[in-house]
């Protein structure tokens, strides 16, 4: 007996329920998402990545940051996420709507980042963010994050010192250790630094709060039940007073 036709059947509605399951179903929940439109402000968001930082997501990838940093907020109960000051709201789904290419991740082994512009903004935030791309451990004590050094270009002054130049935010020991010492140099980012600290500066979901969000009720999870953990010690049974019914004795009895 052919049984081809059964086995090809079976395998087409295999790969048909699962088609429905993850890209149908979702396409229907978030196919229609678009950008909110703040009244308020006449500000629409999420907003478009500016050139620079958009060529800054690229230099993310290269990089390998999103193998150990993620770009989502997990909701309070399922994680420690707020607490720890990487954001103030969970991620929705209406915040990634912009990207072509998602960067969620799968892995903590730094600070998730999916709101860090918020954490270190302005030039202060720049600053921090170039001192940190050179050595983690300059702003991180204790870091295990890799150096980019060479994402910064330490080269003899010409004319007049470049205003881009970070040596500036270095200690003489620092620069006595990492050898940008030399009078007549300066250490200056490269595009790509820049581009990557720009990225950076653009990932902050805080200033606004979506429709969805500001109606969500949050419910925290019930504790797990670890094995082993003792049960809570029952309440003793009452005890109850009878009197004998010949003697007239009094005798406890337990319920």
């Amino acid at each position: 007996m052919n049984r081809a036709p059964i086995l090809f059947l079976g395998i087409f509605v295999t790969l048909a329920f699962s088609w429905t399951g993850i890209v149908l179903t979702n396409q229907i929940s978030f196919g229609k998402l678009t950008p909110y439109v703040s009244e308020d402000e006449g500000k629409t968001w999420p907003q478009q990545l500016p050139g620079s930082a958009a060529r800054g997501k690229d230099v993310y990838r290269e990089m390998g940051c999103v193998y150990c940093h993620t770009q989502q907020v997990r909701r309070p109960g399922y994680g420690v996420d707020i607490e720890r000051n990487w954001g103030e709201r969970q991620s929705v789904a209406r915040d990634y709507i912009r990207e072509q290419r998602v960067y969620l991740g799968t892995m903590r082994t730094g600070p998730d980042l999916r709101n860090v512009g918020a954490r270190y903004a302005g030039q202060g935030g720049i600053d921090w963010h170039y001192k940190h791309l050179y050595d983690p451990v300059l702003t991180s004590p204790g870091s295990i994050m890799q150096p980019y050094a060479f994402l910064f270009d330490y080269r003899p002054v010409v004319g007049q010192p470049s205003d881009k130049a970070i040596d500036r935010l270095f200690t003489p020991e620092e620069k006595r250790k990492y050898g940008i010492d030399k009078p007549g140099y300066e250490l200056v980012p490269s595009q790509r630094a820049e581009d990557l600290v720009h990225y950076l500066l653009s990932l902050n979901d805080t200033p606004y709060t979506y429709p969805e969000e500001a109606r969500r009720v949050y419910v925290a999870p019930p504790p797990e039940k670890k094995e082993g953990e003792a049960k809570p010690a029952e309440a003793a049974p009452a005890a109850e007073v009878k009197a004998d019914a010949q003697t007239g004795e009094q005798k406890e009895e337990q319920k």
